[in-house]
């Protein structure tokens, strides 16, 4: 990634937003002095924290607390549209130091709208105040639907390699046994470890990173349905239809050309989500 054309910690404005076209890049970990709002209206990111990773595809935005480490990870072009806020202006803040939800129709107008008000804006601008503060008061609001569609993050190597073996090989017949030797562990060790690190089985992440490897595959522009669920390991367009049914509310089908003509959920896709 080149160098940012901004000092975003540096810009004196209590709040605006940065609009940035990205190419393919893994970001270095860092953290900002404001609070930030990450959405891309086009394309996929992949969010990591220090102990959870997301994935962010177009309707979805992710609330990151001020001092907050992260990274971030993109595969395809992106347009990405941040907006940081000074922490006196968000009075109640959603808990924990990330959230991410569903974007709803007033929330994305606004995010794209606040492009208005870039770094170099006044320091002082009434309108801009006035809009930014609407929009932090209602950001509890709509991170309050927080999405529970992420991954833990290994905090010993041995269950990172665990996690990395088996994101790279989503695609294949991978066994159990298969993740503990990548991890050079036994297999009871390195269920203990999912267990005590991630709160989770390596068969729900295997399944949960399955799932969003298909959300970002069809977010990609000529995505097909039947070569994405081969591509994430699964034999039959059925088998692959019902998990992704039971894990989004929503059909591969559905999803696509949802994503592709940038509209939002169902209401029964949301609610059914959002129960998981």
């Amino acid at each position: 990634m080149p160098k940012p054309l901004v000092d975003v910690d540096a810009v004196e404005a209590p709040a605006f937003c940065l609009a940035d076209e990205l190419l393919p890049f893994t970001s270095a970990w860092h953290s900002h002095r404001k609070h930030q709002l990450l959405y891309s209206s086009q394309g996929v990111i992949h969010l990591e924290v220090e102990r959870e990773q997301w994935l962010l595809p177009p309707q979805r935005a992710a609330w990151l607390r001020s001092g907050t480490r992260h990274r971030i990870r993109v595969s395809q072009p992106v347009s990405l549209r941040t907006v940081y806020l000074e922490p006196k202006l968000v009075r109640v803040p959603p808990e924990g130091e990330c959230r991410v939800f569903t974007i709803e129709p007033l929330a994305r107008e606004m995010l794209l709208y606040s492009t208005r008000w870039g770094p170099e804006r006044p320091p002082r601008d009434a309108l801009a105040d006035g809009f930014f503060g609407t929009l932090a008061l209602l950001l509890s609001e709509w991170a309050s639907g927080a999405q529970e569609w992420r991954l833990p993050r290994a905090r010993t190597p041995e269950l990172e390699r665990a996690m990395a073996f088996t994101l790279n090989h989503l695609g294949e017949p991978i066994s159990f046994e298969d993740a503990a030797r990548a991890a050079r562990l036994s297999g009871r060790t390195l269920s203990r470890r999912f267990e005590e690190e991630a709160q989770t089985t390596w068969r729900r992440f295997l399944h949960d990173a399955r799932m969003l490897r298909a959300m970002e595959l069809l977010a990609e522009e000529g995505a097909r349905v039947t070569q994405t669920a081969y591509a994430v390991g699964f034999e039959s367009l059925a088998s692959f239809t019902h998990a992704f049914h039971a894990f989004t509310g929503e059909r591969p089908r559905d999803f696509r050309q949802r994503v592709a003509r940038g509209s939002e959920p169902s209401l029964r896709a949301a609610a059914s989500s959002s129960i998981r």
